[in-house]
């Protein structure tokens, strides 16, 4: 009996940029431009043409200290970046210069996120807390001892008036109030959660974890979905603007 076996075409990439010296931990895409910046664990930031692959310019650089997270304002002048040190450092798109530093975290900031406004930015860190940052008076304003060993993960809501987070030792999503930072809602995971996304809409919030990415309806809290296929960690989601769930 002859049997036959069906596989999924490979993507050839487009380009390939080349250039980071370590793991690239973080890409934001400027808006209405073929232009992306990544960061590294190399310390460096990095800006890119992606029709040609291209580097543009000298590499951004400050203190030597591993870059894990970074994320771009909703207007696309700031680059916030987490780093090694603790630190949370902010950077000019135009300059690529740091025009500011946060310090507080003890441990590697992985995790970032702009609220909608631009105004705040939520730090998550493997100290176990999430820092929130007014950007204006460059100061903390507001920090959360979340019961994670680790946080892995951090996402405004759309409105930002919450922000959830993910991490280990508490295998969960939190959902938190964003100005007081009480605890809103516990949704258990069976392992730890990497990574969160809203959707525009914010009635839902998808988590990936060890394995399969799930959906929760977040009126409720309660799980809607579960997507298979995943055999190993799930570090990153990224959603469409006309995804349909």
């Amino acid at each position: 009996m002859s049997s036959s076996t069906s596989k999924t075409p490979a993507i050839a990439p487009s380009q390939t940029m080349r250039g980071h010296t370590d793991w690239v931990m973080g890409v934001a895409h400027l808006a209405g431009e073929r232009r992306i910046i990544t960061c590294s664990m190399d310390g460096l930031l990095r800006l890119w043409a992606l029709k040609s692959g291209t580097q543009i310019g000298e590499d951004w650089r400050d203190e030597y200290d591993g870059m894990f997270s970074m994320a771009l304002s909703p207007n696309g002048e700031i680059v916030a970046s987490g780093c090694g040190d603790g630190k949370v450092r902010l950077w000019d798109v135009e300059t690529k210069k740091v025009t500011g530093k946060w310090t507080g975290h003890t441990r590697l900031v992985w995790a970032l996120c702009w609220s909608a406004d631009g105004e705040r930015v939520a730090s998550g860190s493997w100290d176990g807390t999430v820092r929130v940052w007014d950007v204006k008076r460059r100061k903390n304003i507001l920090t959360i001892k979340t019961g994670h060993k680790e946080v892995w993960a951090v996402t405004y809501s759309p409105d930002s008036s919450k922000f959830a987070t993910g991490g280990d030792d508490e295998n969960a999503v939190k959902i938190w109030d964003a100005k007081t930072g009480e605890l809103l809602n516990t949704i258990k995971h069976d392992g730890i959660v990497y990574c969160l996304a809203w959707t525009s809409d914010g009635k839902k919030l998808i988590s990936g974890s060890y394995g399969p990415i799930r959906i929760f309806d977040t009126a409720t809290w309660q799980q809607i979905v579960v997507i298979e296929g995943h055999t190993h960690v799930v570090s990153a989601i990224s959603l469409s603007t006309r995804l349909i769930l």
